[in-house]
């Protein structure tokens, strides 16, 4: 009570004192005014509005009206985010992290519409700001004050989800697929689905890490074993802003017999004839290749020879 008393009877000197002083001043006030609690879900790089809005008998004067935004939450040194006095915009006092990036709508402040723009949002910005108004009769007192919770979310790539590096895996054969995602906020939740069942499957492996932005990457491994039909999803679940980012693995698997037609497995006896058959007809068509190229090669000098030798002869009779 005695420090109520104080703040209401000498506001101009509380208003002038230290940030730490005018925090302590703030949260004083709120406990004798009606308080509007709201949550803003914004993403990274966006423009978040902060709501602060109380509806006059009539339109207020300005240089009557005060205006101050902070963080509410005590979690930075410095609090102050936006004032307005006096019917002008003081930002002498404005934390460096604000500077340029916040704004208020100047032409609905006389109809009590106190909202906060903040641009270019980042995750350092993650916090419950506090919304106070005052208004002057014979003093400054406070009419209304707000406290909004800004959540911050991104989902700003998409999820990549690889097969195996043989291109047609045999029936039977253990499959492993990777799903990675980057640049997510908050810590996303991921799930591995079977969509010719919609049945849930359990990861081989999961690893979630923290970048130093702030956001986070996963990266998921799947074990199956490939039957005819593969199909199946890797789903990274964005619960602050409701979303899912979906991408499908779909692959069309043949009987061992016919993949292994078409493959050259060395491990086999039919297969390792077949080989050096192979090789054997390469290497006869290669000898083929170089008997003909150095006949051609061979006949090519006995012509130009030849021909050396007529021109001579030629020459010799013209002499004579």
């Amino acid at each position: 009570m005695e420090l109520r008393r104080l703040i209401h009877s000498h506001p101009q000197s509380i208003w002038l004192s230290g940030s730490g002083l005018w925090l302590l001043f703030l949260c004083a006030l709120g406990c004798v005014t009606a308080e509007e609690d709201k949550k803003v879900i914004s993403t990274i790089g966006s423009t978040a509005e902060l709501s602060c809005i109380y509806t006059p008998e009539k339109k207020f004067i300005l240089n009557k009206l005060r205006v101050f935004w902070q963080i509410a939450d005590g979690s930075k040194p410095c609090s102050v985010v936006h004032t307005f006095n006096s019917g002008h915009e003081n930002q002498s006092e404005q934390c460096a992290d604000f500077r340029n990036r916040t704004r208020l709508f100047q032409d609905k402040l006389e109809n009590g519409i106190f909202s906060l723009l903040l641009l270019n949002v980042s995750l350092r910005d993650e916090h419950t700001y506090r919304c106070i108004v005052q208004k002057k009769d014979v003093v400054f007192r406070v009419i209304h004050n707000a406290d909004v919770a800004l959540k911050v979310a991104a989902n700003n790539s998409l999820p990549v989800l690889s097969g195996p590096i043989r291109i047609h895996p045999n029936i039977g054969e253990e499959v492993t697929l990777s799903c990675n995602y980057s640049q997510g906020y908050p810590k996303p939740n991921i799930y591995w689905i079977n969509r010719t069942d919609n049945s849930s499957l359990h990861p081989s492996s999961l690893k979630i890490i923290q970048d130093n932005d702030g956001t986070y990457s996963v990266f998921s491994t799947l074990k199956i074993e490939a039957n005819s039909d593969i199909k199946i999803g890797c789903i990274i679940e964005n619960e602050l802003l409701q979303q899912n980012l979906t991408i499908l693995y779909s692959e069309n698997v043949t009987n061992s017999n016919s993949t292994r037609s078409n493959l050259l497995d060395l491990n086999e006896p039919g297969a390792q004839a077949g080989g050096v058959l192979a090789i054997a007809i390469v290497l006869a068509g290669l000898a083929v290749l170089t008997c003909w190229l150095w006949k051609r090669k061979f006949r090519h000098r006995r012509s130009y020879a030849d021909v050396q030798q007529n021109e001579d002869g030629a020459q010799q009779n013209t002499h004579v």
